[in-house]
């Protein structure tokens, strides 16, 4: 099967010069020479140069995208099952959407200025697609896709390790993991959203044993409401029923 995935891939054409310049510093970013660089350059091309240059509906990155997926997936999965032996799956799968989640991906792609490569249509150049999370996150599975398909499996691997290494703080992400006033600051962040602020609704019981009930607004409306022996505590419960609402 793997064979066959990569023969698809296989031309006797020769790349254009500006094509040629992204795939030398594309080799530079990813730290090893390429066999196939038929398989990058589909790997930056976004879906609006599709029209312009008269390509099928499948040459941009988007398949290679929902290759890399699963094979990100299964990288991830095998850093924190070592890096983490004690823990149990609760924690590896909160740990693991961390490390893959969109925002983390599209960070990973701006620090590799994968951006700077990205084969974009005349229609929506100047359009801001470059700076877009999701295009960005799904640039950066796209070229785990082609890593794969061009270099097998343990290439690949190495260079999502690298990237992790040197863009990864794991002690800051494990000590965020279940604070969820920290996950729905996040949350609000990546999607534009004024920062979530608290109020106390109401106290009750004596000052030694008090109960107090707290609402979180996101966008000036109510997302959550939580109660808790503490403020922070009745905080955090409201900014995970908000989370689970918003999600």
């Amino acid at each position: 099967m793997f064979d066959k995935l990569r023969s698809y891939f296989q031309t006797d054409e020769e790349l254009p010069p500006e094509q040629e310049k992204r795939i030398q510093k594309l080799q530079g970013i990813i730290g090893t020479s390429i066999d196939n660089p038929f398989i990058y350059i589909r790997a930056l091309r976004h879906r609006s140069t599709l029209a312009d240059e008269k390509f099928s509906s499948i040459d941009s990155y988007e398949r290679l995208e929902f290759l890399g997926d699963a094979v990100l997936d299964l990288i991830v999965t095998e850093i924190i099952f070592d890096l983490f032996p004690n823990e149990n799956e609760g924690f590896l799968t909160k740990l693991r959407a961390k490390l893959v989640k969109g925002n983390t991906l599209a960070m990973y792609a701006k620090k590799l200025e994968l951006n700077s490569l990205m084969l974009l249509g005349e229609r929506v150049r100047g359009q801001g697609i470059k700076e877009s999370q999701s295009v960005l996150s799904d640039l950066f599975e796209a070229l785990v896709g082609a890593l794969y398909l061009d270099l097998g499996y343990k290439p690949t691997s190495k260079f999502v390790r690298n990237v992790i290494e040197q863009h990864v703080d794991f002690d800051q992400i494990v000590n965020t993991l279940d604070n969820y006033k920290s996950l729905l600051l996040e949350f609000a962040q990546a999607e534009q959203m004024e920062i979530p602020t608290y109020e106390v609704i109401s106290e009750s019981g004596p000052g030694h044993d008090k109960t107090f009930e707290v609402r979180v607004l996101v966008d000036n409306k109510e997302m959550g409401q939580g109660k808790g022996k503490s403020k922070k505590a009745a905080e955090q419960k409201a900014a995970r029923m908000a989370l689970r609402k918003m999600k």
